[in-house]
């Protein structure tokens, strides 16, 4: 998976933090948690607010 693998990431992401609400994470954590998934395999300098916020989008759509 890369960055802009977004639906893919927000999925996992639902998937294996499924007590978070995603209205309320940290950017900070969200950029850890997506490099913490075992199929993501990009450069982690290539997020930024952008791409970490199409998937907080995402994960809100995926929770609802």
């Amino acid at each position: 998976m890369k960055w802009t693998d977004t639906l893919e990431i927000a999925i996992q992401l639902s998937e294996r933090h499924a007590d978070i609400d995603p209205k309320t994470i940290r950017f900070t954590d969200l950029h850890r948690w997506v490099m913490d998934l075992p199929e993501f395999d990009d450069d982690p300098n290539r997020s930024n607010e952008k791409i970490l916020e199409a998937i907080q989008m995402q994960w809100i759509e995926e929770s609802e």
